[in-house]
């Protein structure tokens, strides 16, 4: 069995998306055991994604409302330099 990889989160299909989940507690059970079994726990909802139609399945990989909370702030982090200070960099990403 191929280790585990990225891509194969992107399955194609629901079924190949479970063989793969399917391989991955196999592989790594053992050695996490409290991350398998939280998987294993949320087995329905992490395969929710595959309820919708395929040509959603883009948008719905990319939509991440935390991510996109803090891309503004990481954004103007980055620009500045970060500033220097905590309360200069605060000042920057968070204006009145």
């Amino acid at each position: 069995m191929a280790p585990f990889g990225f891509w194969a989160a992107l399955a194609g299909t629901k079924k190949d998306a479970e063989k793969a989940y399917d391989e991955f507690l196999e592989l790594y059970s053992k050695k996490f055991t409290k991350a398998c079994d939280c998987l294993k726990k949320d087995r329905d909802t992490l395969f929710t994604f595959y309820n919708f139609p395929a040509e959603h399945w883009s948008h719905i990989r990319t939509t991440n409302p935390i991510e996109s909370t803090f891309a503004t702030v990481r954004l103007r982090t980055k620009r500045t330099k970060g500033c220097g200070s905590r309360i200069a960099t605060l000042t920057h990403t968070c204006p009145k």
